[in-house]
């Protein structure tokens, strides 16, 4: 890649994992293909070479670019020609093989989008940072939160100061789906989630917690000094934590707390954060993401809407929606925003042009890395009676 000239057509998207029975891979194809900036021509759709080429029809893909393995896909797609070749790779697979797809396509040149956690383990992380660093890929996760157009507006007022010094973060993600042991009869979602080999050290923590933590990094823009974590497995014979919360302390002396759980009756994907500064307070809800409520004392309180055409919305806010307010977005409309993000970028490297690798509108490897680390030591705290334990790193976004 890397011609000078801008690229005037779509980008060419191969797709690892989403095979039948997936629910995030098909979220990753939908929320690809919403701009129609980019089209899904490749895949290598499950580690079952059978059950690959049988769910190739369910995405359209032709029969000569449905792979029966990742590792044949990026053979063959590297001996296409450019233009024909994929862009970028997709990687929606369970935790423990999202390092093996991603490095493999980092070392053959692919550009990669990869599912949160980003690798089973912190060694993992560190080990795929350091490829992407040496390498001139883009590589985006999808913390698909961050894209929502009122946590990007939110991110640019914190930022510019709006709220002041931010002195605590409090981030929830609380579901009820595991309050019986599914996994018991082999539902897919849930085997995988509660299995250490597979989604490794953590369960709710990996899996959600994560979403929690990358929000309130994504959102301040604070870096964490130490936590202190907690974590339990209320359903007997589980393996891993289905309930758990954090203390973080950060650098500039701010507090935070991330609780999750997922065996709360009732409860669905209820991701919830709330900040406060100096000059004031903001609080926003996943499961109603076209409001975020703006508080200062002795003032009433404000709610702001997902706008494009208000005057309040900044240029973050309103770059991230799609509709007019009232029209409600959602979740598979912030997926893409960090799709989105990443074709900027992608179609930077294309033509030749620097590509920024730290400071992205849409989570990097970099944030990888952080979370990966944030998971270590809240089950190393958690081992220790909630120990506190450092959490300053390298590789953070700062």
């Amino acid at each position: 890649m890397g011609t000078n000239e801008p690229l005037n057509r779509k980008l060419n998207m191969a797709l690892v994992g989403g095979g039948q029975g997936s629910f995030i891979g098909r979220v990753h194809a939908t929320a690809a293909v919403l701009d129609n900036r980019a089209a899904l021509v490749a895949g290598a759709l499950s580690s079952n070479p059978e059950r690959a080429k049988a769910s190739a029809p369910d995405y359209d893909i032709a029969d000569n670019r449905a792979y029966g393995s990742y590792r044949e896909m990026l053979e063959k797609e590297a001996q296409l020609p450019e233009g024909e070749r994929i862009d970028f790779v997709s990687v929606a697979t369970p935790n423990h093989t999202h390092f093996e797809i991603a490095k493999a396509a980092v070392d053959a040149g692919f550009n990669v989008i990869c599912d949160k956690p980003m690798t089973f383990d912190l060694e993992q992380a560190e080990t795929l940072a350091a490829a992407v660093d040496d390498s001139p890929v883009v590589f985006a996760l999808t913390h698909n939160y961050t894209g929502y157009p009122l946590v990007r507006q939110a991110r640019e007022m914190i930022l510019n100061g709006e709220l002041g010094e931010i002195q605590a973060i409090r981030a929830c993600y609380i579901q009820g789906w595991l309050r019986t042991r599914l996994e018991s009869d082999d539902q897919k979602q849930a085997a995988w989630r509660t299995d250490p080999s597979r989604s490794g050290a953590a369960g709710c923590f990996g899996d959600i917690a994560t979403h929690a933590y990358n929000l309130g990094r994504y959102m301040t823009g604070l870096l964490p000094d130490a936590v202190s974590c907690h974590l339990k497995t209320f359903e007997a014979g589980r393996e891993l934590d289905d309930y758990g919360t954090a203390v973080i302390r950060y650098q500039n002396g701010a507090l935070g707390t991330v609780t999750a759980s997922q065996i709360s009756h009732g409860r669905e994907n209820d991701l919830f954060i709330e900040i406060d500064g100096t000059k004031g307070a903001l609080q926003w809800r996943q499961e109603e993401p076209n409001q975020m409520i703006v508080r200062c004392n002795g003032e009433p309180h404000k709610i702001y809407t997902r706008d494009p055409n208000a005057p309040f919305m900044n240029e973050s806010g309103r770059a991230a929606c799609r509709l007019p307010s009232g029209h409600p977005e959602a979740f598979f409309e912030a997926f893409a925003n960090v799709y989105r993000s990443a074709y900027d970028a992608i179609v930077l490297r294309a033509s030749g042009q620097a590509v920024e690798r730290r400071d992205t509108v849409y989570p990097n490897v970099h944030d990888g890395v952080d979370g990966m680390h944030f998971i270590q030591q809240c089950v190393a705290s958690s081992q220790q009676d909630a120990a506190w334990l450092q959490m300053s790193h390298d590789r953070a976004r700062r």
